[in-house]
């Protein structure tokens, strides 16, 4: 969307309806909003709650979520007992609660820059258009962004440079600079890089900020594999294990490395993303498959060299998804939801250093 074209927003005035009735279900939601809690929190571009889950453990209540995605809402409603309301262009930042901190996975998206100000107005036609004016309104004492590591160079630097402008001239915030936070440092055999942005009200003082520290806790995907063995509809056929290698073989020729990869389980998976490629690229082999009768339509058979896929609950955990976390929705869905989510640990990990700034025991 160009950001020269202002947006002519029907924002609905939203209500407490998809909290009000959380309490009755509570014994059936496996993360209930805690009744006693040392900070509140919104959670933008919800997903399923990678940040509530982080924020959440550490005393925190959410009071306010967004999500558009209607099956992300319902994985989201289905663990916390609360359903994200939708489009947060729709939404009034008058009507979204006073919070401590702001939290918040937003989409990459270029400016144009049209009035070369680089500021306020001009992220306009942006999605974090939505997230500066709710800051501007609300002034949480904290931010926290999160985004694909490739924003650091996106448009050679000034999309961030723009949003950074933003964050500390127009709105009046602390921001060190972001920092590339690695899922694998904070206890998930996952090599996934993501940007984090970290900020604190200018009035409150707070001069520095320390990310936190990889935890040296070694784990590899041998450690989140499924315990028993999976359905056959994970272990890829013969015939398209044969139509990957030559995809495979045409790029190899062309001097390009795409294609699928088979991971040790003793090593880390490639970061997990959407699209059937995020599930090629993190191929493993699990030898103990006995039975190879097809449970969906195949073209050839079921390899018979253990190759598969990794399952849903293998991506959440590879997130840092606990178990109880509940997976209720077709297994593409699934894929897609946790291929877009945070990894929970880096963002706790995250979270503890921002809450210790805001709360003084």
């Amino acid at each position: 969307m160009n950001v020269t074209t202002t947006l002519k927003r029907k924002k609905t005035r939203m209500t407490n309806e998809n909290y009000l009735f959380s309490d009755f279900f509570s014994e059936n939601i496996p993360f209930p909003s805690p009744n006693n809690f040392k900070f509140t929190f919104i959670d933008l571009f919800a997903g399923i709650g990678g940040f509530r889950l982080a924020f959440q453990s550490l005393g925190g209540k959410c009071v306010f979520s967004s999500e558009i995605d209607k099956y992300c809402q319902k994985t989201y409603e289905d663990n916390f007992g609360e359903k994200p309301n939708g489009d947060i262009t729709q939404i009034d930042e008058i009507d979204i609660p006073d919070h401590d901190i702001l939290t918040g996975g937003f989409p990459c998206q270029a400016f144009s820059i049209a009035g070369k100000r680089a500021g306020f107005e001009d992220t306009r036609g942006t999605l974090f258009f939505d997230v500066a004016r709710i800051i501007k309104e609300k002034k949480p004492k904290a931010i926290f962004l999160e985004n694909v590591k490739g924003l650091l160079n996106h448009k050679s630097g000034e999309t961030l440079k723009t949003i950074l402008n933003v964050l500390r001239n127009d709105l009046n915030y602390f921001v060190p600079n972001p920092k590339i936070i690695n899922a694998k440092d904070f206890g998930v055999p996952q090599n996934r890089e993501r940007i984090f942005i970290v900020g604190f009200r200018n009035d409150l003082n707070i001069k520095n900020f320390d990310y936190p520290s990889p935890l040296n806790i070694k784990t590899s995907i041998k450690d989140i594999m499924e315990k028993n063995t999976v359905s056959s509809k994970y272990y890829i056929s013969t015939q398209y294990l044969t139509s990957m290698k030559n995809h495979k073989k045409r790029h190899e020729d062309k001097g390009n490395g795409f294609g699928y990869e088979i991971i040790d389980i003793n090593d880390v998976s490639n970061a997990i993303v959407v699209g059937g490629m995020g599930r090629e690229r993190n191929l493993i082999i699990d030898k103990r498959l006995q039975d190879f009768t097809p449970v969906t339509k195949i073209k050839g058979e079921v390899n018979r060299d253990g190759i598969r896929r990794m399952t849903p609950r293998e991506w959440a955990r590879l997130q840092g998804y606990p178990d109880n976390f509940k997976i209720t929705v077709a297994d593409a869905q699934a894929y897609k939801q946790f291929g877009n989510s945070v990894a929970v640990p880096a963002i706790q990990e995250t979270a503890k250093e921002i809450i210790k700034l805001l709360i003084k025991d």
